[in-house]
């Protein structure tokens, strides 16, 4: 957990690693992005890592264990800071768990899915989803290519907002600087924090 280094927080919010079997941590390049640019925004960011990685009990929940695993951070989170508004925010495999979770609860401030990997199965759920959504998306990800997350895009709920930020691959290779940059400024201007 770190809290902004020069205000007090306004945002409360949790950062989800991509997929625990093919090496995701909270250690992870672009979670680290993710929650910087957060924590500069003026949020107090909460990374964990899912069950059964590194020093974490269990094992794999294909998913639903690892909504889990959110939720109960959402909540230690939320008890810590409870006048504060909360935001989910996910890499990958980790973008499908905080937009599960939070299209499930209705009252996050917003939700900012990175690399959202449209190869991973449906996300109908997105259709009728209130919470306001930002997917920040690199212009080569190969488990969210271009013309597919544009056409998922079409289909999701409003309030909703799509950047696309120029890199080299799915882990936002040469533009990690400007993925943070991209996250605080959208987070600042778009969810007005």
């Amino acid at each position: 957990m770190e809290e902004p280094e020069h205000e007090a927080p306004r945002l409360a919010a949790v950062v989800c690693h991509p997929h625990p079997l093919y090496g995701g941590t909270m250690q992870n390049k672009v979670v680290y992005r993710l929650a910087r640019g957060l924590r500069r925004s003026g949020a107090v960011v909460l990374r964990f890592n899912f069950r059964g990685v590194h020093r974490s009990e269990g094992e794999h929940g294909n998913l639903i264990g690892e909504i889990e695993d959110a939720r109960a951070a959402l909540a230690w989170l939320r008890e810590r800071y409870p006048d504060l508004p909360f935001a989910l925010a996910g890499f990958s495999f980790g973008a499908s768990v905080i937009t599960r979770l939070g299209c499930e609860t209705g009252d996050a401030r917003f939700l900012l899915a990175a690399g959202f990997p449209t190869r991973m199965g449906g996300a109908e759920y997105l259709e009728t989803c209130g919470a306001a959504k930002i997917f920040v998306q690199s212009t080569h990800d190969e488990f969210g290519p271009r013309a597919a997350l544009e056409e998922l895009f079409t289909a999701v709920a409003p309030p909703k907002r799509l950047v696309w930020v120029e890199a080299a691959d799915h882990f936002f290779a040469g533009a990690l600087e400007t993925l943070e940059e991209t996250v605080w400024r959208e987070v600042r201007e778009y969810a007005m924090l």
